[in-house]
């Protein structure tokens, strides 16, 4: 056995790995992460899919199609005159890679100042023997060897069956975010949060999409109000969504990509497009694991199979983030290690599934906490609803963004807040104000009995608690 012996072992270092590591070295364990992910030159780029290939290098370049988006088609509106607009994409792509950089850096700095081991490789189980043998398969091939072990390995975008991914032509979240010109025509297979966001990005950089959604409703998973209006918006745009479609054969070329599709109606067409990114969901990365090994239990989808606190089949060995059941989100990974950590010190870690945000950085951004209007219906549950537009708000109306509404549902009996449905400017901050109620069980009349700063979008919020009880000031 190895002579390098870790209280904690964890394996995959994005958000909910690298976050379990930090936790876990606080509460005094000697801690060991290993993560395979590699930057251009070879060294180590901690972070996962998050920090590498998701949500930071696509929130860069959201900010940076959006300033130019502006800057075209806003400023003028403003008093400022642009001439001459030109688009620099080597430039927005490298400052893209620069963000990227400072994440992977700033995990690499935080390892360090609360001494976590770092190993670069693919890590996998050997066998179980007093704790668990771990294979660093890296530079050099090493083992290692740890009393608890948590599995923070992720997923990986699910491919079009007959489309793979070949991030030239057919693309997965990796390709669309370093696309080295921008496409006269985009296609876009799948119309949820990774999709959207990306095919905002490249519209705003002149880019003509199409997106090809199979589900017959838009954003199936958001108050369907708050879709609708989103929906509205990214058609007024020109985003092109088809509902309702079945796509069929998919044709990658030297010219680009032809995607036969039968529309609603159960007419044939055809899509020539570019680019086509592929947005059709993600699976559990557990490829590699060697979970056989050890006995390690995975369900039908490769998930590995946790119970409410995130322990596996096996003693001592933990599973958090997109591995396991539960929506793949970032926070949700991160809020999952933090609990772990403090399970295996005894603590009694905690993770309320029912509290976690979501968020589309699209524009308006979309986000949500807590059930549906749609959800509440179908559990027969009495409730109020109360929206509030942004139109009706002061310092959205100076930001020059009125697009959208705040919507809150509260128990008809208690008035106790169920669900927040935002979409509009800054959707991404206000929600936090909700999460926090929630967590206190707070009613809608708190909302509405607190001050807020005037002028502020978050004064949607408070008008949005008052329309529960019809009494909106400023609507």
């Amino acid at each position: 056995m190895s002579n390098k012996q870790f209280d904690v072992i964890v394996i995959g270092g994005g958000p909910g790995g690298y976050v379990a590591a930090i936790r876990a070295a606080q509460l005094g364990f000697n801690v060991a992460c290993i993560d395979e992910w590699k930057n251009a030159k070879g060294g180590p780029a901690l972070g996962g899919t998050c920090t590498n290939i998701g949500c930071i290098p696509s929130k860069a370049l959201l900010q940076s199609s959006e300033n130019y988006d502006h800057a075209g088609h806003h400023f003028a509106d403003h008093g400022i005159k642009v001439e001459g607009l030109s688009l620099d994409l080597a430039k927005m792509l490298a400052r893209k890679d620069a963000v990227v950089k400072q994440n992977n850096d700033g995990i690499v700095y935080l390892f360090k100042k609360n001494k976590v081991s770092f190993f670069h490789g693919r890590g996998s189980f050997v066998k179980a023997a007093d704790g668990y043998e771990i294979k660093v398969a890296g530079a050099a091939e090493e083992t290692i060897a740890g009393k608890h072990i948590i599995l923070a390995t992720g997923s990986n975008p699910r491919p079009l069956p007959g489309a793979d991914f070949d991030e030239e032509n057919i693309l997965s979240n990796d390709g669309a975010l370093r696309i080295g010109g921008v496409p006269k025509k985009m296609g876009l297979i799948g119309s949820g949060v990774i999709g959207l966001e990306m095919g905002s990005v490249w519209r705003r950089l002149g880019s003509e999409v199409t997106v090809l959604e199979a589900l017959p409703t838009f954003l199936g998973a958001v108050d369907d109000q708050i879709a609708k209006e989103a929906h509205k918006a990214f058609i007024k745009q020109g985003l092109k969504i088809e509902l309702g479609v079945k796509v069929g054969e998919v044709k990658s070329g030297k010219k680009g990509v032809s995607v036969a599709w039968t529309n609603a109606k159960g007419e044939a067409q055809t899509l020539e497009v570019d680019k086509l990114i592929v947005s059709i969901g993600r699976v559990p990365n557990t490829i590699g694991l060697n979970a056989e090994a050890v006995g390690l239990k995975l369900d039908e989808r490769g998930a590995i199979v946790v119970d409410d606190d995130c322990r596996t089949s096996l003693p001592n060995v933990w599973a958090i983030g997109d591995v396991v059941r539960g929506p793949m989100l970032a926070h949700k990974a991160e809020e999952e290690g933090v609990a772990v950590a403090e399970r295996i010190a005894g603590q009694h870690g905690h993770v309320n599934f029912n509290t976690i945000p979501w968020v589309i950085y699209t524009s308006p951004e979309i986000a949500w906490v807590g059930q549906t209007e749609q959800q509440l219906k179908a559990e027969g549950r009495a409730y109020k609803a109360g929206t509030f537009p942004f139109m009706a708000n002061g310092r959205a109306r100076a930001l020059g963004d009125t697009t959208g509404m705040v919507k809150f549902l509260a128990d008809a009996a208690t008035d106790e807040i169920l669900g927040v449905h935002i979409v509009g400017p800054m959707a991404s901050e206000l929600i936090s104000e909700a999460v926090v109620a929630m967590e206190f069980k707070a009613s809608a009349e708190d909302i509405a009995r607190i001050c807020h700063a005037h002028p502020s979008l978050s004064e949607a919020t408070k008008e949005a608690a008052l329309a529960i009880d019809k009494r909106t000031l400023n609507f």
